[in-house]
């Protein structure tokens, strides 16, 4: 079970002390927060991708490569990579590049995100934001995968014995994860596949994502990849922690009841209707117990704790307590509850062994190029002879 956190790099107002973070120091503090995270234990450490103020991670590449280089164990990850206006191509590079700068400790949260304007910014259409995740994940599972791909969709231009590189790494692709709160159709794409599917369980009532989850479950056993127990879940969760039940309700009103998105609401009910979980450790604990109970037994849970124009130093300390107080436990309860045959989430070196067994792992090496491209219609020195590149002709 991977225990771990997520940003979406917000900025708001301190409601306590009206003070506003610049973007620099939002950036600052993202990688401060990632390197507490590692320091104390956890899992992952994921980053959302917006492209509208008050959202700081554009490029969650660069922010994520940086992070990598300043921490040890933790798993980076994104929350979100838009699949509907980033190209697949660019995709497939950039975080091929990542996870070789990361060692392996990468994988990738794809979705459409929810914010409407970013469609005409990048030259898409809204209406089409269900069939741009799906042709747009198709193509990029086969340049993680393929050599050569010649490709031809509705949404880019077509694609003529074009390589991706560099390949990922040990020609193992990031393990994907496809985010979804409303669209079965993406649930069905990480089924088909055998990937995983993530439920961002914040905002809505409690277990309101429980039939999308469901539902993935049924159709990953139908694609043949194992029984739904077996299915790879993960689910958001939202959360502050003190010591004392009243200090961290008191603390925390603020900041959540003066934060645009819940303005107007009330946190105690909050905390009653959805899984908010606002408390003692032992209190976050048995909150997030019973998502176990109700979802199943799953693989990843992630936290937000560093938004809504929470102080740094604040941030910190939630990432501590999550750290110390509250995951030891959580794995301790959440293992000795684990039904037989439940897999761990899928980490790169797990993978490796998966693909190669005992045998040493690919290593694409090139073939030479004639100044513009390569000498000859195969692309690596290993690639399969029967598979050329023909490259699209001058005209």
């Amino acid at each position: 079970m991977q225990f771990g956190i997520f940003t979406v790099g917000d900025i708001a107002p301190d409601p306590v002390t009206g003070y506003t973070q610049s973007e620099a120091e939002r950036i600052s503090n993202v990688v401060r927060v990632a390197q507490r995270a590692d320091e104390v234990g956890l899992d992952v450490f994921a980053l959302g991708e917006h492209h509208n103020p008050p959202f700081v991670p554009s490029s969650p590449t660069t922010l994520l490569a940086h992070i990598a280089a300043l921490t040890e164990r933790i798993i980076l990850s994104t929350s979100v990579t838009l699949m509907t206006t980033n190209d697949p191509v660019k995709i497939a590079e950039d975080y091929a590049m990542l996870q070789h700068v990361a060692k392996g400790r990468l994988d990738l949260m794809v979705g459409r995100g929810n914010t409407v304007p970013v469609y005409p910014w990048f030259g898409k259409d809204i209406r089409q934001g269900v069939a741009l995740a799906l042709e747009n994940y198709n193509l990029l599972h086969r340049l993680w995968r393929e050599d050569v791909v010649d490709w031809e969709g509705t949404f880019r231009t077509p694609l003529q014995g074009f390589t991706s590189t560099p390949r990922p790494l040990d020609d193992v692709p990031p393990f994907v994860w496809h985010g979804s709160i409303r669209t079965p159709e993406i649930a069905e794409q990480a089924a088909y596949y055998g990937n995983g599917y993530f439920a961002n369980h914040i905002l809505a009532p409690n277990l309101h994502f429980k039939p999308l989850v469901d539902f993935y479950r049924a159709r990953f056993e139908h694609y043949g990849h194992g029984t739904k127990e077996q299915a790879i879940v993960g689910l958001g969760g939202q959360a502050f922690i003190a010591r004392r039940s009243q200090d961290a309700v008191n603390t925390f009103r603020p900041y959540f009841e003066e934060y645009p998105v819940f303005r107007g609401s009330s946190l105690d009910d909050y905390m009653t209707r959805t899984p908010l979980s606002v408390g003692s450790p032992q209190e976050v604990i048995d909150k997030i117990l019973t998502f176990q109970e109700g979802f199943g037994d799953y693989q990843r849970q992630l936290f937000a704790l560093d938004g809504m124009g929470l102080p740094v130093e604040m941030a910190l300390e939630q990432v501590e307590l999550l750290g110390t107080e509250v995951v030891p436990v959580l794995r301790k309860e959440m293992a000795g509850r684990r039904a037989p045959g439940v897999p761990d989430a899928p980490i790169h070196s797990t993978r490796v062994t998966e693909k190669y067994g005992p045998a040493e792992p690919r290593q694409p090496r090139p073939n030479p190029n004639r100044g513009d491209n390569l000498s000859g219609a195969s692309p690596y020195q290993d690639s399969d002879p029967s598979v050329e590149a023909h490259f699209p002709s001058a005209v």
